[in-house]
């Protein structure tokens, strides 16, 4: 992996050494720049010099990055993304295709100048194909892939959390995928490629589970016969007496027993869990015990057995459940809580996180590493293709 020399401080994670330049955008490409910043990268934010605004709030996604903000209509601002691109190792881009070529740094330009360079693209919809350059947002890819069918409910519109399965799951979890693999590739053969990371391609790889189980006739489409798809008594969420909602998952038979033990169900036969003629009663049965208690005393009752049970939490009761405490699942920066990184690594742990770049901030910095000195830093600004 490249590594010119640089002043920046040192920073711990296994990714210590790689540069990754990142076009700005939203959603799954800073995100998966951030993962990547929190593993030890040295990700450095291509901002739009016209963004940069006086007092401009700190984003976590921004988290251990560094921002250049540059005027890329100017031949000047172009030139030094040239510069940096040359001492990098990887690319991040988010624009729908073609917007990186007509601004000079498409896939066989910036590679025809680093032939090493990885170069990640983040669409919807891909490159290539009838909706490559359609709008659209996260509930969108998933949908057209068929998950977002796996979660409706009789009688109900199909619903998902936000952002989770689309864009992060399948967009930017699938990106940092294929970076790493093309990282890896580009050390033994010295080229770089292209990964081309759709959102619709993710997220249909994600199915790769329920296709199989489709396939051995585990899956039924019928919600009637699919515990997945929220009909059955085992497999769900339920209200409780105070309007909060506990989980339920016992698939397993042994889970299953301890589950109807535990509600005190004790006539049920649990040899007939999956005689799914059976459900509709006893899902009835199972609601009415779950609605006698609070959440809080089925947690008391349910928490830590085997049973497959979970309260379902907001954000704050969540960042302060025992549990979550105990892992350090999430940590406080710059005064707002924010997800810690993840995984976790034994000998080479991700750094700590810090208070997200402020757009433009280490734009002075960046040009200096770049080998400009003060006067041509200053030109450049004088001429407005930095900021």
């Amino acid at each position: 992996m490249n590594s010119p020399p640089c002043n920046q401080s040192p920073s711990n994670g296994p990714l210590q050494g790689l540069r990754v330049v990142e076009f700005a955008g939203i959603g799954p490409g800073p995100f998966a720049g951030m993962l990547l910043a929190d593993m030890g990268a040295d990700v450095i934010v291509v901002d739009r010099a016209s963004d940069v605004r006086s007092g401009s709030p700190r984003m976590p996604l921004q988290r251990g990055k560094r921002s250049l903000a540059l005027n890329l209509k100017h031949s000047a601002g172009r030139e030094v993304v040239w510069q940096l691109l040359e001492r990098s190792d990887a690319l991040i881009e988010g624009f729908r295709p073609g917007v990186m070529e007509r601004l000079g740094f498409g896939p066989e330009a910036v590679l025809a100048r680093q032939p090493r360079m990885v170069y990640g693209r983040m669409t919807g919809w891909g490159q290539a194909g009838p909706l490559a350059q359609a709008a659209g947002h996260d509930i969108n890819y998933v949908a057209l892939t068929g998950a977002l069918d796996t979660t409706r409910r009789e009688g109900q519109a199909p619903v998902l959390p936000a952002t989770l399965v689309g864009d992060m799951g399948g967009g930017a979890m699938f990106l940092l995928f294929g970076l790493l693999c093309a990282l890896h590739a580009a050390r033994q053969t010295g080229r770089g490629q292209v990964v081309d990371a759709a959102i619709v391609d993710g997220v249909a790889t994600m199915g790769a589970l329920v296709s199989q189980m489709r396939a051995i006739r585990y899956w039924s489409d019928d919600p009637a016969h699919n515990f997945f798809l929220h009909r059955s008594p085992f497999y769900d969420a339920f209200e409780c007496a105070d309007g909060k909602f506990v989980s339920l998952g016992a698939i397993e038979p042994a889970f299953y027993a301890e589950m109807l033990h535990r509600l005190g169900l004790t006539d049920v036969d649990a040899q007939r869990q999956y005689r799914t003629q059976d459900w509709p009663a006893l899902r009835r049965r199972v609601a009415e015990r779950i609605k006698t208690r609070t959440r809080d005393a089925w947690c008391a009752e349910l928490e830590g057995t085997d049973a497959c049970f979970a309260p379902v939490l907001n954000f704050d009761e969540a960042a302060v459940h025992p549990h979550n405490l105990a892992r350090g699942l999430f940590v406080e920066v710059d005064g707002h809580r924010q997800p810690a990184p993840a995984p976790r690594l034994s000998a080479t742990p991700a750094r700590a996180p810090a208070a997200g770049a402020r757009i433009g901030e280490h734009t002075d910095e960046v040009l200096s590493e770049l080998g400009l000195d003060a006067e041509a830093i200053a030109r450049l600004r004088d001429d407005q293709a930095c900021a």
